[in-house]
């Protein structure tokens, strides 16, 4: 018996030494083919991803919260609390916001001041969570997390539209995060090979600004381009290319979606992404087993009603989408400051 369990244990050693490499040799010339595609043509590239993978995604990150949630929160009552009371306060003000400027009720100044401090209210949000999270954890004292809080509300409110901005770019990069706990707890062995995946990532966006440098902005005659080239900041960044601004959204988005559609499913659900005894929520004997079910159905649905509104109106369901879409931006974030 101790023979076989020690082949079993070098068997084991030997395909998770082999896989490592295929996962970097995969992972590296999926970046590339993605960078080379999106830099030749990043309007199509975007509506295409968008419309592709934007649902999808977002049903897998919710199966996966599913299954991170708890079925009972004692002691983390008010961490979680805060959290998914954040979520649903802010996804609401994002909301309201973007309606009443979509309707032109704010002018340009209250645009921005409405911004601010929407911004502001997010990252109070934020350092209230990781110092909950730290005395939950009974760590040493992370009320410098208000200190940073403050800071960054200052650079919010000095240029608000670039603050943004930068969350715009910044969020894509949250799902590697996600992807390294995932591999740091399941196959620690890769983790050394996923950091030297994450340093190529820098080198590709260089070759791809590059090549994009001195290129020409793009038309953005049609409603829809100019909604595109708007969001990946074409507006505020007045010097910079819009064909890099996009080509660059659109690649760290491409990475977002790749990395919850295969890499995290691949690594952290394996085959339990559509069995629910593997969510807490809906094995406990006291838990919600019925309620989970029908929201995980529901949310295909919500899916599937996405891709045919995407079909008739393309323009119209890409804004109600990454209007809507600020709820599981926004979720993320208890999730990962858990993980601390």
């Amino acid at each position: 018996m101790q023979n076989i369990a020690s082949n079993i244990t070098l068997a084991h050693d030997r395909r998770t030494k082999w896989f490592a490499p295929r996962f970097a040799v995969s992972f590296l010339i999926f970046c590339l083919i993605a960078a080379l595609l999106i830099a030749w043509r990043p309007i199509q590239l975007s509506i295409a991803t968008v419309f592709l993978f934007a649902g999808p995604h977002n049903w897998i990150e919710f199966r996966y919260f599913l299954g991170k949630m708890p079925a009972r929160w004692g002691r983390s009552k008010l961490f979680y609390a805060v959290g998914l009371g954040g979520v649903s306060v802010l996804t609401a003000g994002y909301v309201a916001l973007f309606s009443l400027g979509q309707s032109w009720y704010l002018n340009e100044t209250a645009w921005t001041v409405s911004i601010a401090l929407w911004n502001t209210v997010m990252l109070l949000w934020l350092a209230s969570l990781v110092h909950l999270r730290a005395k939950q954890m009974k760590r040493r004292d992370w009320s410098w997390a208000f200190a940073a809080g403050f800071a960054l509300c200052a650079v919010a409110w000095t240029a608000p539209l670039l603050f943004s901005l930068a969350l715009v770019y910044l969020h894509p990069l949250v799902a590697l995060w996600f992807l390294e706990r995932e591999i740091k707890r399941k196959r620690p062995r890769w983790l050394r090979t996923y950091h030297l995946c994450l340093a190529m990532l820098p080198l590709l966006l260089l070759f791809m600004w590059s090549q994009l440098a001195g290129a020409q902005n793009l038309s953005g005659d049609d409603a829809l381009s100019w909604r595109i080239t708007q969001h990946a900041g074409a507006g505020i960044l007045m010097g910079v290319s819009s064909r890099l601004l996009v080509a660059t959204h659109v690649f760290l988005e491409t990475i977002h979606y790749g990395v919850w559609l295969v890499l995290i499913p691949m690594i952290g659900m394996g085959g339990s992404l559509w069995r629910t005894e593997k969510i807490p929520l809906a094995t406990h004997r006291n838990g919600w087993s019925r309620a989970v079910r029908a929201a995980l159905f529901l949310s295909l649905f919500v899916v599937l009603a996405l891709w045919v509104g995407f079909i008739r109106d393309y323009t119209i369901t890409r804004d109600i989408y990454f209007t809507f879409a600020m709820a599981h931006v926004l979720a993320e974030a208890p999730f990962l400051i858990r993980l601390l």
